[in-house]
Formats: structure tokens, C-alpha cells, sequence
């Protein structure tokens, strides 16, 4: 099997570079108690800091920090909520020079993240939550994730029809959102796009968006894909969704996906690293 390139990543700011060549890491860190897999376990900045170290320590490149859980039945909180939750996280983090994505659809927080050096912005609902998220973060310079976004988890907004074509509604949709992003003042260079994995799409239908990664990485922006421990994965045949997501990581690097979001970052990094060395199939 020959495995596609890997694009150039995103813009960052404060001259921060990650590394280039292969899939990147990228190990979440909910400090919230109600998050879907982990919620309550690192919810305190002592705690959280040093799941984050194991995050790193493990291979993980950067850090998504969230201080709001997207779960189906989670409850919205305010972006100073979520920012006396993560606040210490942050700071702590880019201090030490790790590369730090804010994980948040409030663009309060996305400012404030900036401020203490977070490098990405990181909004599960592709700025539409939010509408002064895109301003904000054309402002501070900022890359963005655009996920792909219909509405809230379990929320009347969200919506399952797609046609024929669920690959092809949903990388229509990323482009509309990502256009309306630029159209905001967004540099397309610091544009990464999300396919937003059990978010409104049903588990066949992430499945179905997962098999033709390709269309996504085809659209010309670097694709970030968010699989770890979701729901979805059982239909897979895979037990142990950590397993699972390390065999998920795999197959979009060798698509050539610029990053995957995993909660266990020492398997997705070897596999990474595998692929990058051509030993896909081990």
C-alpha cells in the first residue's frame, strides 16, 4: 500500500512550528466534569497538568484543552465558566512550550486563550456557535478547526438527512463554513478542517465519512480527524475503542490526514510514526 503525503500543516502563531512529515498527535484534555470518556478526571489544573505531561511523554505533538463537554445531554456553560476552568491549564502549558489548541465555541475564550499563547483554536461548531468567534481569531492570529456543524449534540438543530450523498453533503458544508470563515477576515492558510465525527452524523454515517477520508483530504485544507472512544466504534467489530481508534489513526494517516484527537496518545503515535516509515501494516 502506498500512503499519501502529508500536507503542510497550518499557519501558527508566535513562530511556533510543529513537526512535518507524518500524521500529528494530538492528545485531549477535558477539564470538565462531564465530559463523554474522561469527564472529572483531570478537573482540577494540578491533575490536568499532569495528565497532560503523560500526554506528551506518550508522543502526543500538542495539547487540545476543553473546558465544555459537547456530549449529547451535557450542559452549555458560559465562556468565563469555561475560562476559570482551563485558565491555569493554559498558561502552565505554553509557558512550559507546549503547543496548546483551545478546544471552545466561545470566542471570549478563544481570546483570552490566545493571550496566554495558545497556538490553535480548536470549535466544534466551525464558528457558527459563536458569531464573533472568526473576527476573534482572524484577530489573534490564531489556526482554526472548522468542524463540520449542524447543531449540538441531542439539540432540535441537529439533523441526520444527507441525501445520497453523506461524503459529499458533508464536505460541501465544511467548504461553506470554511468560505464563511475567510470571508471574516480568516487567513485560508491557517485553516484546518474537521469532518466532525459523531456529530450529527449517525454511525453509519461517520463510518461512510471515515472510508472515503480521502474526499476530505482532498479538499485542500489540513483535515483533522476526531475518533477517539466515540460511540460509532463498536460497529467496527473492535471491542476496546482505544484499539479501535489506534487502528482508525492508522488508516487516515495513511490517507494522509494532518492530525488525529486521541485521548491515548501512545498507540496513535506509534502508528503514526509507522506509517511516516512505511511499515503501515504493522
Amino acid at each position: 500500500m502506498t500512503c499519501a503525503p502529508v500536507p503542510q500543516g497550518p499557519l501558527l502563531p508566535h513562530g511556533l512550528e510543529l513537526p512535518t512529515g507524518r500524521t500529528l498527535v494530538m492528545g485531549i484534555l477535558n477539564v470538565t466534569p462531564d465530559s463523554f470518556s474522561d469527564g472529572g478526571l483531570w478537573s482540577d489544573t494540578a491533575r490536568a497538568l499532569e495528565h497532560a505531561h503523560t500526554l506528551v511523554d506518550q508522543g502526543a505533538d500538542l495539547i487540545d484543552v476543553g473546558g465544555e463537554s459537547t456530549r449529547p445531554g451535557s450542559l452549555r456553560v458560559t465562556g468565563e465558566q469555561e475560562w476559570s476552568r482551563i485558565a491555569g491549564v493554559v498558561e502552565a502549558l505554553t509557558a512550559e512550550g507546549v503547543v496548546v489548541s483551545v478546544d471552545t465555541v466561545h470566542a471570549g475564550t478563544a481570546a483570552r486563550a490566545a493571550r496566554a499563547g495558545a497556538a490553535l483554536v480548536n470549535d466544534v461548531s466551525g464558528g457558527r456557535a459563536d458569531p464573533a468567534m472568526a473576527p476573534t481569531v482572524a484577530r489573534t492570529g490564531c489556526a482554526f478547526v472548522v468542524q463540520h456543524w449542524r447543531g449540538f449534540p441531542g439539540s432540535p438543530q441537529e439533523d441526520f438527512d444527507y441525501g445520497e450523498d453523506v461524503v459529499g453533503t458533508v464536505c460541501a458544508e465544511i467548504l461553506d463554513q470554511v468560505g464563511e470563515a475567510v470571508d471574516r477576515g480568516v487567513d485560508p492558510a491557517r485553516i484546518v478542517v474537521d469532518p466532525g465525527l459523531g456529530f450529527s452524523l449517525r454511525h453509519v454515517q461517520s463510518w461512510a465519512v471515515l472510508d472515503s477520508v480521502e474526499s476530505l483530504t482532498g479538499l485542500g485544507y489540513p483535515v483533522l480527524v476526531g475518533a477517539s472512544r466515540k460511540r460509532f466504534l463498536a460497529l467496527g467489530g473492535e471491542e476496546d475503542r482505544d484499539l479501535a481508534t489506534i487502528a482508525i489513526t492508522r488508516r487516515v494517516a495513511c490517507a494522509g490526514v494532518w492530525a488525529v484527537r486521541v485521548h491515548e496518545a501512545a498507540g496513535s503515535a506509534q502508528a503514526v510514526r509507522d506509517v511516516a516509515a512505511g511499515e503501515e501494516r504493522a
